[in-house]
C-alpha cells in the first residue's frame, strides 16, 4: 500500500495531494481545492506570485488606452525586469534558473520562480524579501514544490502549438534573448570554468540542456533601451537603429541613475529591516 501511495503521489490518480498545485506551485482553485496544498517548508525554489506586470495586461498587444503596442516594446520591458530581478536576487546565491510565466490565469498572471544552487540561499532571500515592496507593489514570496521545471512547463507552448492560449494550466515560460541569457548566467560557467574543484551539480547542467531560451526571430540581434522600464516608453522605443554599433554594456549598468535609484532603495528596505 506504501508503495502504491508513493507511486501514485502527485499524480492524477492522486485522490488527497494536487497534482497541479505539486507541478506548478499553483492550484486555479485556491485554497478552496478539494486537495491537500502541501506547502514546503524548504527548498531551492521560490514563487514570486503574479509579480511581472506586463504593459498589455488587460488585452494582449494592446496598451491601456487602447492603442496597440510593438512587440519589440513588450519584449524590452520583460528583459529589463528579468535582469533588475535576476541581480537582486543574484546577491543571495547563484541562480540557476528563473522562469516568468505568460499564461493570463489569476493564479499564474506574472508569477516568477527562482531556483537557487543551495535552500539555504534561497531561504535568505525569502527572509529579505518579505515584506517589501517592488514597483509600488509588495512582494508576494514563499518557498515552491517545483524542483523540476521539465514537468511544469507547456511543451506545447514551446513548440507554439498550444491550443488553450494564455490559460493553460501549465507553464508558458516567457523567454529572454540568448545574449541576455549569457550575460547574466555565463558569469556561473566562467566561474565553475576556473575552479576545477566545483563542478556544476547535475541539476544545473540540466538546467542549461533543457531550459534554453530560443530567442524568437523577430528578437534576434536587437539592442536594448535604458530608458523607463515600467511601461512608458520613448516615442521610437529606444531601438538601436539600423547599422548603428552595437551596445557592449547592459543598459542596467550601474552608472545609470535609474539603475542607482532602484538600488539604493533595495538597501534602504534592507537596513530599515534590519535596523
Amino acid at each position: 500500500m506504501a508503495e502504491h501511495l508513493a507511486s501514485i503521489f502527485g499524480t492524477e490518480k492522486d485522490r488527497v495531494n494536487c497534482p497541479f498545485y505539486f507541478k506548478i506551485g499553483a492550484c486555479r482553485h485556491g485554497d478552496r481545492c478539494s486537495r491537500l496544498h502541501n506547502r514546503p517548508t524548504i527548498s531551492p525554489t521560490l514563487l514570486l506570485s503574479n509579480m511581472y506586470q506586463r504593459p498589455d495586461m488587460i488585452t494582449p498587444g494592446i496598451d491601456a488606452q487602447g492603442q496597440p503596442i510593438d512587440p519589440r516594446r513588450i519584449q524590452e520591458h520583460f528583459e529589463d525586469f528579468y535582469e533588475d530581478i535576476f541581480e537582486e536576487l543574484n546577491k543571495f546565491g547563484e541562480i540557476e534558473s528563473l522562469n516568468v510565466c505568460d499564461n493570463l490565469a489569476d493564479h499564474m498572471i506574472g508569477n516568477v520562480y527562482v531556483q537557487f544552487r543551495e535552500e539555504e540561499q534561497a531561504a535568505a532571500a525569502l527572509r529579505a524579501l518579505q515584506g517589501r515592496f517592488y514597483s509600488g507593489r509588495p512582494i508576494i514570496v514563499d518557498f515552491s514544490p517545483v524542483t523540476d521545471f521539465r514537468e511544469a512547463t507547456c511543451r506545447q507552448f514551446e513548440e507554439n502549438s498550444c491550443n488553450r492560449g494564455g490559460y493553460c494550466n501549465f507553464m508558458h515560460v516567457k523567454q529572454i534573448s540568448r545574449e541576455l541569457r549569457r550575460r547574466l548566467f555565463g558569469r556561473y560557467q566562467r566561474s565553475h570554468g576556473r575552479s576545477r574543484s566545483r563542478s556544476p551539480s547535475p541539476s544545473y547542467r540540466r538546467d542549461n540542456r533543457d531550459r534554453d531560451y530560443r530567442d524568437r526571430g523577430e528578437y534576434r540581434g536587437s539592442g536594448r533601451r535604458s530608458g523607463d522600464r515600467h511601461g512608458r516608453y520613448d516615442s521610437d522605443g529606444g531601438r538601436r537603429r539600423h547599422g548603428s554599433p552595437r551596445r557592449t554594456k547592459s543598459p542596467m549598468r550601474e552608472g545609470s541613475e535609474e539603475r542607482r535609484a532602484r538600488i539604493e532603495q533595495w538597501n534602504r528596505e534592507r537596513e530599515e529591516r534590519h535596523a
